[in-house]
């Protein structure tokens, strides 16, 4: 586990209590001599660009330098969960996003997770495709663009669109894995079923065999026991 990518997966799980920190306190701020130097609101948004980036750094990274780890692939989407939800969860409780917007968002994040591991569990891998990409885009975009409001209010109309784009690109990519899940699992389960008749008709064909033997032997034991009978 000890690599560059794994780390930079570590360090966006450990931001994310900072990152809640620096949204939510709003007397919190880094200040040098009487002078405050970044506010808040500054602060929260630099972790979570800060973060992005690592989100894009780590995999790009581990694939160039072919550290790809079990460890690395499970804790990348956690951390890339983690820092949204905490990030959405907090821009509602300062009331700059719609509850249902959220989690509508949440909740299709954790039914793709749901989904993605039913078909790894199938043996299958479904990688996220072009929409779910933009869906990522537009998120980081969004949620930045409604922290920046926070400041510059004249972005909301802006963070809002980003975020509806959130919201329909999040449904259409939840749609588009439901139908890869689909059509890859049931195949599984469908060739899994005909490997399993199979397997029975070629049991049920030994035991047949057997008993056939079986008979073949006792008619012949009967044979030679008759044979000395009459002798």
């Amino acid at each position: 586990m000890s690599n560059l990518p794994n780390a930079l997966t570590l360090s966006r799980i450990f931001l994310v209590p900072l990152f809640i920190a620096a949204l939510v306190q709003h007397n919190l701020q880094i200040s040098w001599d009487g002078h405050v130097i970044v506010a808040n609101d500054f602060l929260a948004l630099i972790i979570f660009l800060a973060s992005a980036v690592t989100d894009l750094l780590d995999g790009y990274l581990a694939r160039r330098w072919k550290q790809v780890t079990t460890v690395g692939t499970l804790l990348d989407p956690i951390a890339d969960k983690l820092l949204i939800s905490a990030a959405l969860v907090s821009l509602v409780e300062m009331r700059l996003l719609p509850g249902w917007m959220v989690i509508l968002i949440i909740s299709r994040e954790f039914a793709v997770t749901g989904l993605r591991g039913i078909a790894a569990a199938e043996g299958y891998t479904i990688k996220a495709g072009d929409v779910g990409k933009w869906k990522m885009v537009f998120q980081v975009i969004g949620v930045a663009l409604v922290m920046m409001s926070i400041r510059w209010p004249a972005l909301r109309p802006y963070a809002m669109t980003a975020m509806w784009a959130v919201v329909i690109f999040g449904v259409w990519s939840a749609a588009d894995y439901l139908r890869r899940f689909w059509r890859k699992v049931d195949d599984s389960i469908k060739l899994r079923r005909r490997n399993e008749l199979l397997t029975m008709e070629r049991a049920k064909r030994r035991i047949e065999r057997a008993e056939r033997i079986e008979k073949k032997k006792e008619r012949r034991a009967s044979s030679v026991a008759a044979s000395e009978t009459r002798d």
